[in-house]
């Protein structure tokens, strides 16, 4: 069990990036999007198993760590730029775009991001990411549609 914990919390060994794992593990959740881009259903599944998965191995990993949210802890990264691009165009303009929004969102946190991230264990851990996904998720769309591409 702690191996698969640790394993799953850190998106493979992503997690334990010397620098920036949370940016490895963003850019790890765009080769998941551009591996699932074919099928909805798939991206769609995909997303869903690594947050029930996540929330639990986060929630180890903290108690298992004595730290709130961990920096080894990414696989809530991998969860929000897959919520970031969902059903999105994944042309390299909104990769690119869809990264650094996302990890800027997810940095700065702001409402109700801010909140969610308050919520104790894994489940904190993942809906802040997956809060901040959704942001840039809408925001993307946004952008694409005033460009008419979307």
């Amino acid at each position: 069990m702690k191996f698969w914990a640790i394993f799953l919390a850190t998106f493979g060994g992503v997690g334990y990036c010397p620098v920036a794992p949370g940016t490895a593990a963003t850019a790890a959740g765009i080769v998941v999007a551009l591996i699932c881009q074919g099928s909805l259903f798939l991206y769609s599944a995909v997303t869903a198993v690594l947050f029930v998965v996540g929330v639990p191995a986060c929630t180890y990993m903290e108690k298992l760590l004595g730290v709130k949210d961990p920096g080894m802890a990414c696989i809530d990264e991998v969860v929000g730029v897959l919520i970031a691009l969902w059903n999105l165009p994944l042309t390299w303009p909104v990769l690119i775009s869809g990264f650094f929004l996302f990890r800027a969102l997810d940095m700065f946190k702001i409402y109700p991001i801010n909140r969610l991230e308050a919520i104790s264990g894994g489940m904190g851990i993942m809906l802040d990411d997956e809060m901040a996904g959704r942001y840039t998720n809408i925001i993307l769309r946004l952008a694409l549609g005033y460009a008419g591409i979307f």
